[in-house]
């Protein structure tokens, strides 16, 4: 095998890209899109705790970040109380509709060119449209951390949200160049067009004109329902019956009995031990039990403190590719058996944030729609723009992920929550799909392993081994180091750009265990992420 990594002729973002850490003294929330967490900022300087900022986050990122996450999409919080000592995981995760037959999603016999690499099913009806739909979680999943954990009054932690909604999100060149990107399926769906391309082409802002704004239609007023009625609206009144209706007359299955029948649940972390370091990750269907396994493999592998070495990234790829060799193998709901498939050509489609507040709780959450603007429909009379779970699941009959009625897929969201002494540390997680768990597990151990603050860890360049043959290598690496990886596994060159997002999109918060400051990080190269300090409200 040659020790040379093969030259990509189409490196072109040669630049140095710095990101500014946020600082403080007090709490930190630190996201994907800046203007949501400036809103989970302002909670916390107001007084509200980690939940209570998270979850007017999350919510705020159906109307700033849309196409990643929302009212229709789902997720996973991890939920840090300093007082107890203790993480709690909230789990409001994908499940099929009741009404789901393998029989209504018949093989083409070519292979699906979005996310993953299932089988191709007739006109797409699991990737897109309203076959698509798994039992969106997000609002009962939000509204059952602030009940239990929270301070702050539900309504409350709408307005933001609410407000931002009414006002439309602004049209700068990333937004257009999100819709220009999913522009062909957006264009299916009438209410989706009306929306998102209402002149049929991708909206854009004319230069140097002030920002225009794009007025998502309909979410507001739903907003403004749940914040009157409650979380459980969504579930079991007003809000589910339209959606019901909606997707009955759209052709889909989805039913006020799924919605009802859905609430987001408490599990137990999988907690482990590592060199120092207590870490809590999401456990099931997540990937948390493949980090903790990579964890496990490098726990005796000797790291030295400072920059990561040549062996270190060595070490990682191959703790990597066991752990995604056994997940692509072994896991899934059915025996926990077996579920996802290469997602190498899907651009980030989910967002993850992290809150930490004075008092030293933390929240870590990854909210998500699966692909880039989930299922590409927004219903018509909510404005709520559904995800597309369904393909999650393997269509073909008689695997351990086949789709099955009432039944919860295997997701790659990974948020961890580290302590020390029984003292907060750090929350981090990233979205990206498949990409996530090696992100985290990185930066997890470039901050225990190595040493690296918070700012040097967000800034240095990593590798992707998240399934395939190939290790993906930031060429920003030292030459030794691609060398190395290149002297022991098939590598291709990865260029950290804007788009597409060849490696996950991370962000963290944490308190310096010495000196008592709180500092938050974003992905370096998202344009919209950022971290906020309630300080700076």
């Amino acid at each position: 095998m040659s020790s040379n990594p093969p030259l990509n002729e189409h490196l072109v973002q040669n630049w140095v890209v710095k990101k500014p850490l946020a600082r403080s003294r007090g709490g930190i929330v630190a996201s994907q899109n800046r203007v949501a967490a400036r809103i989970g900022a302002k909670v916390l300087a107001d007084g509200g705790n980690a939940i209570d900022a998270a979850v007017a986050t999350g919510f705020a990122l159906a109307a700033c970040e849309p196409w990643n996450s929302g009212l229709g999409g789902i997720g996973f919080m991890l939920v840090y109380i300093a007082a107890e000592d203790r993480v709690h995981v909230i789990d409001f995760g994908p499940r099929s509709p009741g009404g789901v037959d393998l029989a209504d999603y018949p093989l083409t016999g070519g292979t699906t060119t979005d996310l993953f690499t299932w089988p191709a099913v007739k006109d797409d009806r699991n990737v897109h449209g309203p076959w698509s739909f798994a039992v969106p979680g997000h609002v009962d999943g939000l509204g059952l951390a602030l009940e239990r954990f929270g301070t702050r009054d539900f309504a409350a932690m709408l307005a933001p949200a609410i407000e931002l909604a009414e006002k439309g999100i602004a049209i700068d060149w990333y937004l257009t160049l999100k819709v220009a990107t999913a522009a062909r399926d957006l264009m299916r769906y009438e209410s989706t067009r009306r929306v998102w391309m209402p002149d049929g082409l991708p909206p854009v802002t004319a230069s140097g004109a002030e920002l225009a704004r794009l007025k998502l239609d309909g979410l507001a007023e739903t907003m403004r329902t749940l914040a009157r009625n409650g979380r459980r609206d969504f579930y079991e009144g007003e809000i589910a019956r339209s959606i019901a209706a909606d997707t009955r007359r759209l052709g889909g299955i989805l039913t006020t009995d799924d919605l009802a029948g859905f609430n987001a649940r408490f599990l137990e972390p999988l907690e482990l031990d590592y060199r120092g370091a207590r870490l809590a990750l999401a456990p099931g269907l997540t990937a948390g039990p493949s980090m903790a396994r990579v964890l496990h493999q490098l726990v005796d592998h000797k790291f030295v403190k400072g920059p990561p070495t040549a062996d270190s990234f060595v070490a990682y790829a191959q703790a990597l590719r066991e752990a995604y060799s056994d997940r692509l193998a072994t896991m899934g709901e059915a025996t926990v058996d077996m579920v996802e498939m290469a997602e190498a050509r899907s651009p980030s489609c989910t967002t993850h944030l992290n809150v930490i507040d004075r008092d030293g709780n933390m929240v870590a959450l990854t909210q998500t729609l699966l692909s880039v603007f989930g299922s590409r429909v927004v219903l018509p009379e909510t404005g709520v723009l559904m995800n597309n779970g369904i393909n999650w699941f393997d269509p073909r009959p008689g695997k351990p992920n086949s789709l099955a009625p009432n039944k919860r897929a295997l997701t790659n969201m990974c948020p961890v929550i580290a302590r020390k002494n029984g003292k907060p540390w750090f929350a981090v997680g990233a979205s990206g799909g498949r990409k996530i768990m090696p992100a985290v597990m990185q930066l997890t151990s470039l901050m225990i392993d190595h040493g690296l603050d918070l700012d040097k860890a967000f800034h240095q360049p990593r590798i992707d081994a998240s399934g395939g043959d190939q290790v993906g290598v930031d060429p920003r690496l030292p030459a030794g180091v691609r060398k190395a990886l290149a002297a022991k596994f098939p590598v291709k060159l990865t260029e950290l750009v804007v788009y597409p997002t060849n490696f996950a999109c991370p962000s963290a918060v944490l308190k310096d265990p010495v000196t008592g400051n709180y500092f938050g990080a974003t992905d370096v190269l998202s344009p919209w992420s950022g971290a906020v300090s309630e300080e700076e409200i």
